[in-house]
């Protein structure tokens, strides 16, 4: 079996431990981080637009970057939680095939594990709102990577080296499988790669076919056989993915945005976002700057 690479480094953005009651209810929260949960008493219910798990204990739970997800307490629930940021120079994704929440049954160290990164990161709760409006901004997140920056190296190698060893488990996961077929073809899997890469170039059917030396027609129903959309559309949406990421996480405006993300017009971009996300990039952004 062929080994997944990744150039992805994944880092702590938040660590704690809480306890939640009714008022935990947030509707079509997206992020461009990773959310890792413990649940330790207690249960509510986590949504996503392609499955549903009761929030509960006995298992792990992993909501990947730009997943849209519900989340809801009906009574209590006390949980371990880490937020994850994922790195690429490439723009790759370790879970980009992934649609959905994923779970898997916790082992007799996560709690440890968990405590473990607390210890070596204290302080790195979200202490004045548990509303991702709040804390999905560019200042809150900017503000944690510079504690990262602080830390000592054996700190932050460990975290690191605990954080790996969390996610790889979700790697052998059914769900993680279901979304990312063995056999895929190799011809196929490089366009990706390609498509990733290189956003904020233009591209065409017949371009990303002749890189898989394909016919047209061919490649795409290939394309949409192995991701489950045709290859404009599935650029399209890694393009608003990667928006949404910069308007959260940077300083560029919506027109260097546009251009870093393929668009030839602001006009352009601003449609295709609405038509992906329900919102126009300025209305996202806004969402997510400080009050």
């Amino acid at each position: 079996m062929d080994k997944i690479r990744t150039g992805s480094t994944f880092s702590l953005l938040n660590a704690d431990y809480v306890q939640l009651n009714k008022n935990w209810d947030y509707r079509n929260v997206i992020s461009p981080f990773y959310r890792l949960y413990l649940v330790d008493e207690g249960e509510g219910k986590l949504s996503s637009p392609v499955n549903n798990h009761a929030f509960g204990t006995g298992n792990l739970y992993l909501i990947p970057s730009f997943t849209v997800c519900n989340y809801s307490c009906p009574e209590y629930l006390s949980l371990y939680y880490l937020h994850i940021m994922e790195e690429s120079p490439k723009g790759d994704s370790l879970f980009a095939s992934c649609s959905g929440i994923l779970k898997i049954p916790a082992s007799g160290d996560d709690e440890r594990y968990f405590r473990r990164i607390l210890q070596l990161n204290p302080d790195r709760g979200l202490r004045r709102s548990t509303d991702p409006k709040v804390y999905e901004k560019n200042a809150t997140i900017q503000g944690f990577r510079d504690l990262n920056n602080k830390s000592p190296l054996h700190v932050v190698m460990e975290t690191e080296g605990i954080i790996l060893q969390m996610l790889s488990r979700f790697l052998i996961a059914e769900d993680f499988q279901l979304k990312q077929p063995a056999n895929i073809p190799a011809k196929i899997l490089e366009v990706v790669r390609f498509i990733q890469r290189n956003l904020h170039l233009p591209m065409t059917v017949t371009h990303l076919a002749q890189r898989a030396n394909q016919h047209p027609d061919y490649f795409s129903r290939l394309f949409q056989e192995y991701t489950g959309h045709r290859p404009l559309h599935y650029v399209q949406g890694k393009r608003i993915e990667r928006a949404q990421f910069l308007l959260i996480t940077s300083d560029l405006s919506i027109s260097g945005i546009a251009a870093e993300t393929g668009f030839d017009s602001i006009s352009y971009f601003s449609r295709t976002f609405k038509k992906f996300s329900g919102q126009t990039p300025g209305e996202y952004k806004k969402q997510n700057l400080l009050i």
